[in-house]
């Protein structure tokens, strides 16, 4: 196995032992990318001269035995949303065609004064505002099980870098499950992050109110070292975790609704071998959260809608007609019938964090369907919509509810589970994250 497909983690730590010269790590991926038959459907630009000189300065430092962090040299992509200085970013987006900010986003500021290599921008579902990654007006990235299906959004590009090898780890967005669909189709990790935890400047938006940041990565320890990247801080201690005493909140209604037989075959046995290694799992009913899944249609298209409602407006034609019609239906919503959705949505976090009191997270399917097929999802339709939705319905509890959230990887490719837990409580979640991800992958936890 080569550099490129070992973990963001490992590649630090051989950094850091002088193994591993970050200017190489660099040009082997950048030269990847390059002969990739796929390149062009997963990245968006490359940054070669941006990414070269971070991975000198990298280096320099590793020599002079001065790293920044423990993922000091590490290559990463970013998706088309995060700014980048004098580097088109046009968020997937016809309306967006040629958009070049004057500076980093925020987050790309910290991760590369960290010492994390940019390599370029990976393609996104348009604007954010779709969960199968399907986007016939700039590229549509493959799945990395099936070519012919979609990699799952908005955050596409972003898994296929990753899961092909051609990022050591990946920084997307997710609204309503960008990161964490993407993640599970492409069996990575992907961790969405509790909503005003990381800086939201110089992020193209689709609904501030739900936008957030996070990673998708290949374990547990790259997300845990990656969000503390982002923020220029020291990581979550993964050290000695165990499920002994855990206590999981399985939810029953909603979630598990209209999944595809493997998927629900594999979500018991994924229960069945966390018992086994001593987690107790209670099964749960949060009433509320059909009708906070109902109201997400308001909650949703009336913020995008008045994001970007007058250059859709103004540019109609350049939009794949499906994405537009999603912001289209924000138009109808009365402001009383937005405010009073949001006053459900409160009741409903309130009743959420009652039922859910005393567990150390909630598990869930991350997804009910695997990827769709993309000259399916092409003919757009009654199809389309019900796979967009399906896809995202599970995760964007999550983001309803103002959780923090992680998908992780199963036996089961294209496959994945959802752990949430409450907001801000991303540490305590990736913990119980590292020691699931040990029972999954038959190691003791």
């Amino acid at each position: 196995m080569g550099w490129t497909e070992k973990s963001a983690s490992e590649q630090g730590r051989a950094i850091e032992r002088g193994e591993l010269d970050p200017v190489e790590l660099t040009q082997s991926y950048l030269d990847k990318i390059a002969a990739h038959p796929l390149r062009d459907r997963i990245y968006a630009r490359v940054t070669p001269d941006r990414a070269l000189a971070e991975a000198e300065a990298a280096s320099r430092r590793a020599k002079l035995g001065q790293r920044l962090s423990p993922l000091d040299g590490v290559p990463i992509s970013w998706k088309d949303l995060f700014d980048t200085a004098g580097i088109v970013t046009e968020a997937g987006a016809g309306l967006l065609q040629g958009r070049v900010p004057e500076s980093d986003a925020l987050v790309l500021q910290v991760a590369t004064a960290m010492g994390l290599v940019c390599l370029g921008k990976t393609h996104m579902s348009e604007l954010a505002f779709s969960g199968l990654g399907l986007n016939p007006v700039k590229k549509t990235p493959p799945c990395v099980n099936d070519p012919d299906a979609v990699s799952g959004g908005s955050s596409s590009g972003a898994a296929a870098s990753v899961a092909f090898g051609l990022a050591a780890a990946a920084i997307g967005s997710d609204t309503g499950g960008s990161v964490r669909i993407p993640s599970a189709w492409n069996d990575l990790v992907g961790l969405k992050t509790t909503s005003g935890r990381l800086s939201l400047q110089g992020v193209v938006p689709l609904c501030k109110k739900f936008d957030t940041v996070g990673p998708l990565c290949r374990t547990v320890e790259d997300a845990a070292l990656t969000l503390a990247t982002l923020e220029g801080r020291k990581a979550a201690d993964l050290r000695g975790v165990s499920l002994q005493g855990v206590r999981l909140a399985a939810l029953q209604n909603v979630v598990l609704d209209e999944m595809e037989p493997e998927i629900a075959e594999n979500y018991q046995a994924v229960l069945g071998q966390l018992a086994e290694a001593g987690v107790e799992i209670v099964p749960i009913e949060v009433p509320e959260i059909a009708g906070s899944l109902a109201d997400s249609g308001v909650l949703y298209t009336v913020e995008a809608w008045a994001e970007w409602g007058e250059e859709i407006t103004a540019q109609p034609d350049v939009m794949f007609p499906a994405i537009r019609e999603r912001f289209e239906a924000g138009q109808g919503a009365s402001g009383a019938e937005y405010l009073q959705a949001w006053q459900r949505l409160e009741q409903a976090r309130a009743a959420y964090a009652k039922a859910t009191r005393g567990f150390d997270a909630v598990i869930t399917p991350s997804s009910p369907i695997f990827a769709p097929k993309t000259d399916k999802l092409l003919a757009q339709g009654e199809y389309y919509v019900r796979a967009n939705l399906l896809s995202l319905r599970n995760t964007r509890v999550g983001n309803l509810m103002g959780l923090s959230s992680i998908s992780l990887p199963t036996s089961l490719a294209s496959c994945g589970i959802l752990l949430n837990a409450g907001p801000m409580q991303e540490e305590r979640l990736l913990r119980l994250a590292a020691g699931v991800e040990q029972v999954l992958r038959g190691q003791k936890a």
